[in-house]
């Protein structure tokens, strides 16, 4: 549950309430195209975490691991109702997806102010974009996985059993069809949450605005063509080994593209070191030791010896908690006086920072190093004098200094909204038109919709914008 949880119930809907807030006050919108159906995804996604969550009452929690490999999430194996309420709950998680895929795909191509083309929308309205767009193309996949699984399960077909002439494969294929391009699903967003907190804290525009919107692009196309790295193990061709591998290798590109014009942004500039910023640089820092071992894995000799073991562990979490999370803390920082009025507390925003980046280090780095040395993953427990004892006791302590650093946030989060320092419609001298309104924003945005010119409105003499 924790893997399901994380991905389905935490970093998902974060963006995707990101998106639903900040992305029609970047285009000058004054609401998302669909109210209504906002308002059933968001409901859909509540009673979908209930029901993922009603397993650990109702018959016992689901006990296949997060990916429910085949067979052993079959009744034969997991005989219980929790793979069944799992999949229930992701059935419905999945179609609040989909339904927020469509409204920011509208909501982005409709209903852009004057003057705004596509090309010159900010980097994270691109970056929902790109995102909605690989929700609608990879969800079907696990739709279509997860109800045979549960036809598998209650209604006598044998789609992943081999005795009545299935494939467990076949589980393997359409789960990380969907399950790797969940990946950049996850991480797109916080790339463009770091591609405008960059900017505003160097004064600088965006180095390779365009370089930057179309890696996004690539990094979508790329994401379905390397999702059979997960599968190397399998007995697969050399040539389908080789495909993946080089597709799993070549998506670094985009990124490095993306990496190469944040530096190109940050140099020369007249650089803050917010709290937002300095998660924005250890969101890139932290991502690319992620990217660094996700090279590493897609060679398939290496991806052999490491496999199921916790240097994978190790790589997921830099890409997943050392991205996602903190360009989710980069954005929190960033938007916080926009949503409250008030800016958090500098000085706690700081300590937040050096003490998760201590703690997130500590945690995770040394799990590449104990996966080199042979520690499986998926284990309870494990005989000492291996060597990986000092290495899971430094983890131990680092995953509680991780804690202290998310109850600072807290703390800060909830003092600073009646204590915190008081500010003007744009608390950071933003460049995108949510600091164009009012501090909080009023229930439609904007009493008059914006017209603009260029990537940067209110840093080019659009001064008749701030109402």
């Amino acid at each position: 549950m924790h893997g399901t949880t994380m991905i389905f119930l935490v970093v998902v809907p974060i963006f995707a309430g990101f998106g639903n807030y900040f992305l029609p006050l970047m285009i000058g919108a004054r609401d998302m195209a669909f109210p209504k159906l906002n308002m059933l995804s968001y409901w859909l996604a509540f009673f979908g975490g209930v029901t993922l969550n009603l397993s650990f009452f109702l018959g016992g929690a689901p006990n296949a691991g997060w990916t429910s490999y085949a067979p052993l999430s079959t009744t034969a194996y997991s005989s219980g109702t929790g793979i069944d309420f799992w999949i229930l709950g992701l059935l419905m998680i999945g179609t609040s997806s989909t339904l927020g895929a469509i409204n920011f795909v509208v909501t982005t191509l409709t209903m852009r102010c004057p003057g705004m083309k596509l090309t010159e929308a900010p980097m994270f309205v691109w970056s929902m974009l790109i995102t909605s767009v690989m929700v609608l193309f990879s969800t079907p996949m696990i739709t279509v996985a997860l109800i045979v699984l549960l036809l598998d399960r209650n209604f006598g077909t044998q789609y992943f059993s081999v005795p009545g002439g299935g494939d467990p494969l076949l589980w393997q294929n359409l789960f990380w069809f969907y399950s790797h391009p969940a990946v950049y699903i996850m991480v797109l967003p916080a790339m463009g949450i770091v591609s405008e907190v960059l900017p505003v804290f160097s004064r600088k525009p965006l180095f390779g605005h365009a370089f930057i919107a179309w890696s996004s692009v690539f990094i979508a196309v790329l994401g379905f063509a390397v999702w059979a790295h997960h599968m190397f193990q399998v007995g697969s061709p050399l040539s389908v080994d080789t495909f993946f591998a080089a597709a799993s290798m070549v998506i670094a590109v985009p990124t490095g593209i993306k990496i190469f014009n944040w530096i190109g942004t940050l140099w020369g500039g007249a650089i803050r070191l917010t709290s937002a910023m300095l998660f924005a640089l250890g969101f890139i820092a932290m991502f690319v030791i992620g990217g660094l071992s996700g090279v590493m894995l897609a060679v398939v000799p290496i991806n052999w010896q490491v496999h199921d073991t916790y240097f994978v562990v190790a790589h997921l979490h830099y890409v997943l908690f050392g991205g996602s999370v903190f360009g989710f803390f980069a954005g929190f920082y960033y938007w916080y006086p926009k949503v409250v009025g008030r800016k958090m507390n500098e000085t706690l925003g700081k300590a937040h920072f050096w003490i998760q980046v201590i703690g997130f280090n500590l945690t995770f780095f040394g799990m590449h190093i104990v996966g080199l040395l042979g520690m499986p993953r998926r284990i309870y427990t494990y005989a000492s004098g291996q060597g990986w004892d000092t290495y899971n006791f430094l983890s131990t302590i680092g995953a509680f200094i991780v804690a202290l650093g998310v109850l600072l946030f807290v703390i800060n989060w909830f003092m600073s909204m009646k204590s915190g320092e008081k500010v003007g419609d744009d608390a950071w001298g933003g460049a995108t038109l949510e600091w164009a309104t009012s501090s909080p924003p009023p229930p439609h945005n904007f009493n008059k919709i914006p017209t603009v010119h260029g990537l940067n409105p209110l840093w080019e003499g659009d001064s008749h914008l701030k109402e």
